[in-house]
């Protein structure tokens, strides 16, 4: 054999070594995809029935509670701290799936529900395209105590007029912002971001309007803004009675704030509650690095509790949107 033969041999080897591994490579490439997308959507499927396990215990917990008020020391507002799933399945007899090797370790879950009712509903503000007079005051107070400019409040009330107005022509129903369905969508209405990160502790929009605030589970700014004959200091004053016993009655809150003088007269009492109908429930699920929070808004008829809304997404998502008690 030539040297030339001998040259073009050991080329023709080396393309092959190198097309072989190539194959390989990419083979091999294409199988570790396979099993990521697999595990990845293994994860997705089982994350799913967790949360929405949580969310069942959740409803459990609302439709046992048969208190006509709804108030910070019932079990619903003890907030479940992050424990590992084997715990909870650990206490079911008849699970035979637990081990020393089981996935449930590696995956721990957390959770609360929130009274949606102790914000200030903005779906009160509007209703069919009419602003409602008796609680535009309540939110120029919330606004006013917050240091948010009053511009944003009356662009905020003219476009949820615009959006919710039933009568618009279809010229201007082209131009009109989408009624918001959360918080954080108050931008689609003008206000700046950083007046609706200053909102959400305190604001919420529920699928219907003049919902009373509940005086059980509001803050002190809430309850200062909703009764408007008040100062701070008298609402953080029943925020710190209502902790050794709850309000059973409107009339028991207003009986602890000083008397009302004329010409003043007392606080709207269709704006105050201590009972409420909608409320928040959060799921926290952790697998390794991966973090996911869901949330869903339920309604709590009688003993009935219907989910109205439900949102998946990583923990960030939710970051800036926890309710001040």
């Amino acid at each position: 054999m030539t040297k030339r033969q001998h040259g073009a041999a050991l080329l023709a080897a080396m393309l092959t070594v190198t097309l072989v591994a190539t194959f390989a490579a990419a083979a091999l490439w294409q199988q570790w995809r396979s099993v990521e997308v697999e595990a990845a959507d293994r994860q997705r499927v089982q994350s799913t029935w967790i949360l929405t396990g949580a969310l069942d215990w959740a409803r459990l917990i609302l439709r046992e509670d048969r208190n006509r008020a709804d108030y910070l020391a019932e079990p619903w507002a003890v907030p479940l701290q992050e424990a590992r799933l084997s715990t909870f399945l650990a206490a079911d007899q008849s699970n035979n799936a637990m081990g020393e090797d089981s996935d449930a370790d590696q995956v721990f879950l957390s959770g609360e529900i929130l009274d949606l009712q102790g914000r200030l509903n903005a779906g009160n503000l509007v209703q069919r395209g009419v602003p409602q007079a008796k609680w535009e005051p309540v939110f120029r107070r919330l606004f006013d105590l917050l240091g948010l400019p009053q511009e944003q409040f009356t662009r905020m009330e003219e476009n949820l007029r615009f959006a919710s107005d039933i009568n618009i022509d279809n010229r201007n129903a082209a131009r009109a912002p989408l009624a918001p369905q959360r918080v954080e969508q108050l931008a689609w209405l003008g206000l700046a971001p950083e007046t609706v990160a200053a909102l959400q502790p305190f604001v919420t929009i529920l699928p219907v309007s003049n919902t009373p605030v509940n005086l059980n589970t509001a803050p002190a700014e809430v309850i200062y803004a909703a009764m408007g004959t008040i100062s701070l200091a008298d609402a953080q004053r029943l925020v710190a009675e209502r902790e050794r016993k709850h309000f059973s009655r409107v009339e028991d809150a207003l009986a602890l704030l000083p008397p009302v003088t004329p010409p003043a007269t007392g606080p709207d009492m269709s704006l105050l509650g201590v009972g409420s109908a909608y409320f928040e429930v959060r799921g926290r699920l952790r697998i390794d690095d991966i973090v996911i929070e869901e949330r869903s808004m339920v309604w709590k008829q009688g003993q009935s509790v219907h989910t109205l809304q439900r949102e998946r997404g990583p923990i960030e998502a939710f970051a800036t949107t926890e309710i001040k008690r």
